[in-house]
């Protein structure tokens, strides 16, 4: 019982903070609008209309049908996961919050409200992204570290 609410209590935060974090970029920035820049680092409101890294550009009924999917298979892994432990759990909450985080901005906007923008070196720019989209990377990096981990109890391996 414990993991349902772990599951939900983190996915509904990742969604609350990115949601919060959004408002209040679109109410204090105009879209391209940037915060000054601090150790290559600055807070900019961009409207993305496609996936990662400007993939899949004005496909909104594409990219939302997407998430559907993926939130479906996320749950249905969560469901049917043989052993869930604390990791996956977080893993799996994480990935559905930031799913749901940008799902929400899709069908309201059309687009994804980004906003953490770094400056890799001279003009060269990390791809903007949001409170969503760490959490979906977070639970990305959780979700392999818990499948390595099980693949190497199966296989008998300790390291």
């Amino acid at each position: 019982m414990w993991k349902r609410w772990t599951f939900l209590l983190i996915a509904a935060f990742v969604v609350a903070a990115d949601q919060l974090s959004k408002a209040w970029i679109r109410a204090n920035l105009l879209p391209g609008e940037s915060s000054p820049e601090i150790i290559r680092f600055s807070i900019t409101h961009i409207q993305n209309t496609g996936a990662v890294f400007g993939l899949f550009t004005n496909q909104t009924f594409l990219l939302t049908l997407i998430a559907i999917v993926g939130l479906i298979v996320i749950l249905l892994f969560y469901r049917h996961l043989p052993q869930p432990n604390v990791l996956s759990t977080i893993a799996l909450g994480l990935l559905f919050g930031g799913a749901i985080g940008n799902l929400i901005d899709r069908i309201r906007f059309g687009y994804v409200t980004d906003f953490i923008l770094f400056r890799l070196w001279d003009n060269f720019y990390w791809p903007a992204y949001n409170v969503a989209d760490s959490g979906i990377t977070v639970g990305v990096i959780f979700l392999i570290v818990f499948l390595i981990l099980g693949l190497t109890k199966k296989d008998g391996r300790t390291s």
